[in-house]
């Protein structure tokens, strides 16, 4: 049996969990999230967790039972306490600000680029350089830092660039003059 899809998820207090058929819905305090499980996976509620079952022992069924189990855990997690990014940008000039529901990046290049905000995302900048993304569906906040991220990689020579704040960028040694 897969080991995490046997673990049953816990539903914190103020959290409303629904299942019916393969249809997923939970809402919580930061928002509503559906999904439909994967393909022969199936999940009912007993008290004050959730049971994700997988039908037959196939390595399809056990690799969607776990995959499952993560993503209905992903959902209550995210009603219930949200989920975090958050990115540094380095560089000389190199800026971010919020504008309604467009993120306005300024990254060297000779145009400014503008990131729509999908819905359910928060983005929030400090100081010009620090952005914090944050909502209730792990990949969607995710895509969003991605997709933020990959307009500028950080380079290794000088480290100018987006990146996420727990990155570790490892720096080259430039040519040397003799």
């Amino acid at each position: 049996m897969s080991r995490i899809g046997k673990q049953p998820v816990k539903i914190p207090a103020k959290v409303k969990v629904e299942i019916k058929g393969r249809e997923c819905s939970v809402e919580g305090p930061k928002g509503k999230l559906k999904l439909t499980l994967p393909p022969r996976t199936s999940a009912k509620v007993e008290g004050e967790q959730i049971l994700v079952s997988r039908a037959g022992d196939a390595p399809e069924s056990r690799a969607m039972h776990g995959l499952a189990r993560s993503l209905v855990n992903n959902m209550v997690v995210g009603v219930s306490a949200g989920f975090v990014k958050r990115l540094e940008i380095n560089g000389v000039g190199f800026k971010a600000a919020v504008q309604g529901k467009n993120v306005n990046l300024n990254l060297g290049y000779s145009h400014p680029i503008n990131y729509a905000i999908p819905d359910q995302v928060k983005v929030t900048v400090e100081d010009n350089t620090k952005l914090t993304i944050e909502g209730p569906d792990k990949m969607l906040v995710g895509k969003v830092a991605s997709e933020i991220r990959s307009y500028y990689p950080p380079e290794p020579y000088k480290g100018k660039g987006v990146k996420y704040a727990d990155e570790v960028i490892r720096r080259k040694e430039g040519k040397t003059v003799q």
